[in-house]
This record gives structure tokens, C-alpha cells and sequence, in this order.
């Protein structure tokens, strides 16, 4: 059982939080775990997916068996929930309360590149690991140094950036498609750093960027970027797009006849409700990310990720956040306490099993991860990766 906190007013941040009481938990010891990310605003909709189904269900799962394991006895999760608005400030507002305030055990780290980013100093001044599980960025080595808490798992700009262009050069020397590419990107930080890194690498490759457009985060009417995209004669279409450019880039692709047969949306072209939008006329789309659906611990977290909260996980970023709560479970239990100090260690000198397979941070690094996926018979399989088993063959998409 649950009660929800009102609404607690601090400048513009908006904030609910969750808390299970101590009589209702029935436990020995509690341990308090903070959550900030979008409830509302443009990462929203990719949040709401990616990320608080999964806090959900591991919530569920450790309270139904006891607690999570501790030298003192099983302690159950009090979680305390944030929502930043997909504004930066907010979440650091939101992380400090957490830090301060509510003084929490530990954090969950934020949604999306920039926010983990923003947040990433309030983490390290009070001592919190912070998994960045949806953050992509090639600057791992930098904040890595500077933040000795930061781990990185969902993977860096280069890789998936130097994947697209592997793949595309393959169709490219194979005759299957031409070298002209029009490529598009939303102007954030995930944006912006993926569409920087891939012009060199598309151009090492061999391909010809024919249109090269950004678009704010949050644009409405992404009609005059797929229609200049077309006017270009693409062989093919990249976008370092978050969800709800994903969503209105096809929608419009499909409307303008923007026919290629090799098109690319990233972040929420792996959710079950992008095929449940378009349909068949998404067979063989390619997009960032994918999982090997066919292993056992992935079918098995599905199964229970829809008996929990009543939705499909997505295809790429749901398991990793799971993983990533997986990875705390797992060194909070081991360190055997609530010592922030003793679990970052751990998180740092030991490999972790989890949904995703074998995890072990280098320099705080994941180096296995997938990096390009597509929709093949109504299910998104990873195609590309630098070194998860169970990769499928690239197909040609065929119109809309």
C-alpha cells in the first residue's frame, strides 16, 4: 500500500513522492531510495516508458521477497518520487532536496543525456553512485575522472554513431542502396553530439551527408525537415531523435512518400507503442539500441515487467534501467549496508549478472552494449553491438 505526498512547491519544481509506511512494510529497517525524472515535458513520454515502469518493478519484486538483504536484517524501499519537468534545473533541485531534505540512501539516476549530466555534480558532492543507465555521451573518460561515482551503461556516441555508418556502408559496397544520406537531429545534448561525431565517421565511411538539419527539442511541425529531407534524394535517412521526434519524423516520412531503404530514428523507435502506432509500415526500420529478445532472462523480465505494471517493456532502454537497478540491488546486498562510500566501490571492482547479460564497468564504463536494432516480424531485435550475443542480418526496408 501507498500514499501520495501533495504536491510540494519548491521555486518552479514540481514534485510527488510515494512512500511505503514502516507499519504497513512491516520491516525491521527501511531504506530510503530517491527518484527524479520526467513526469511531464518533452522526455516525458520516454520516461514514462523506459524508466518508472522499471522502478516499479523492482520495487515490487525486492519488497515481495523482504527486502533487500543487509547485515542488520532485511530493509524494505521507501521510494520517493520526483518529477523534474525535462528541465535541467528542476532536476538538480530535485536531486539536492533528495540529498538534503529527504535525505535519502540512495538515487536513481535521472532520464536522458542532458539530465544525468546536469545532475551529475549534485551526486558526486554528496557521495551518491549515480548508474547514468540512459545517457550517451563520448565524453565517458572526462566525467568519469572528474566524477569517481558516475558509471555509464548504455554506451557512447562513437559506437553508436560508427555502427549506423558500418551498416550503411555494407549496403552501400553490397549495391543495395546508394551513398547519398540525409541526416536530421534534435538539438540537445543526445542530439547534437551523435550528429557531430557522425558526420566524420559517415564521411571515413564513404557516405555522402546530402542534408544535415537540426530542430529544437520539443519542435510541433517536423513537416519541413522530412520534406527537405526528401528534396535531397536520400539513400537513406538518419535521426539523432528522442521520442516525440521519433514519432512525428515517421508519421511525416510516411505522409511525404519519404521511401528509403534504410531509415533510422533512435530513442523510442524501439517502444511497443511505435509499432503499435504505425504498424506493418514499420517492418524493418532501424533505430538505436535493441535486445537479444530469444534469451531466457529477457523473456523471463518481459513476462514479469507486463504482469507488474500492466505494460510492454520497450526494446532497448527498459531492460538497461532494470539492469542498472539490478547492479545496486546486487552491491548494496554484498557491501551488506547503506554505505554510499563502500557500494560505489563495489559497483567499481566487481561483474554483475543481470537481464542485459554479464555486466563489469571498465573505468566505469560499460563496453557491451547494443548499439542498432530493427523491427523485424513485430519485434525489435538488435542487429548491431560491441559484443552482446544474438544479433540478427540487416534487411531492406520497402516503403511505408
Amino acid at each position: 500500500m501507498k500514499r501520495i505526498l501533495k504536491t510540494i512547491g519548491i521555486g518552479a519544481l514540481s514534485i510527488s513522492a510515494t512512500f511505503f509506511t514502516l507499519g504497513q512494510l512491516q520491516a525491521a529497517e527501511v531504506i530510503k531510495i530517491g527518484a527524479v525524472a520526467p513526469k511531464t515535458g518533452p522526455l516525458a513520454g520516454g520516461s514514462t516508458v523506459s524508466h518508472w515502469p522499471n522502478l516499479k518493478l523492482w520495487v515490487s519484486q525486492v519488497n515481495g521477497r523482504g527486502g533487500l538483504k543487509l547485515k542488520s536484517g532485511r530493509a524494505k524501499i521507501e521510494l520517493i518520487e520526483y518529477d523534474d519537468r525535462t528541465n535541467p534545473g528542476e532536476t538538480i533541485k530535485a536531486v539536492q532536496r533528495l540529498a538534503t531534505q529527504d535525505k535519502v540512501d540512495f538515487i536513481i539516476s535521472p532520464y536522458g543525456t542532458g539530465l544525468n549530466l546536469a545532475a551529475a555534480p549534485i551526486f558526486a558532492k554528496y557521495g551518491y553512485p549515480q548508474i547514468a543507465v540512459t545517457a550517451i555521451t563520448d565524453k565517458v573518460p572526462a566525467l568519469t575522472k572528474r566524477y569517481p561515482n558516475l558509471f555509464f551503461l548504455l554506451g557512447n556516441t562513437t559506437a553508436f554513431t560508427q555502427s549506423v555508418a558500418d551498416i550503411l556502408k555494407k549496403l552501400v559496397a553490397d549495391g543495395k542502396i546508394g551513398n547519398r544520406v540525409a541526416m536530421v537531429n534534435v538539438a540537445d545534448a543526445f542530439g547534437i553530439e551523435l550528429a557531430n561525431a557522425a558526420r566524420p565517421i559517415f564521411k571515413a565511411a564513404g557516405l555522402d551527408i546530402v542534408y544535415d538539419k537540426s530542430y529544437p527539442l520539443g519542435t510541433q511541425d517536423l513537416s519541413p525537415v522530412v520534406k527537405g529531407a526528401k528534396a535531397a534524394n536520400p539513400d537513406a535517412f538518419i535521426a539523432w531523435s528522442y521520442p516525440p521526434d521519433t514519432f512525428g519524423l515517421t508519421a511525416q516520412a510516411k505522409i511525404v512518400g519519404l521511401n528509403v531503404k534504410a531509415f533510422y530514428t533512435a530513442v523510442a523507435t524501439a517502444f511497443p507503442v511505435y509499432a503499435g502506432k504505425f504498424g506493418g509500415a514499420i517492418e524493418n526500420v532501424l533505430g538505436a539500441g535493441g535486445v537479444n529478445p530469444d534469451s531466457a532472462e529477457m523473456k523471463a523480465y518481459r513476462k514479469a515487467h507486463k504482469e507488474v505494471t500492466g505494460k510492454d517493456a520497450d526494446y532497448w532502454a527498459s531492460p538497461v534501467v532494470y539492469a542498472s537497478l539490478q547492479i545496486l540491488e546486487q552491491a548494496i546486498e554484498a557491501v551488506g549496508s547503506k554505505d554510499r562510500k563502500a557500494v560505489t566501490a563495489h559497483i567499481k571492482a566487481n561483474s554483475f549478472n543481470t537481464v542485459i547479460g554479464p555486466v563489469r564497468f571498465n573505468n566505469q564504463n560499460n563496453d557491451k552494449f547494443w548499439t542498432v536494432g530493427q523491427w523485424q516480424n513485430g519485434v525489435f531485435h538488435g542487429v548491431s553491438s560491441t559484443g552482446r550475443p544474438g544479433a540478427k542480418t540487416v534487411k531492406l526496408k520497402s516503403g511505408w
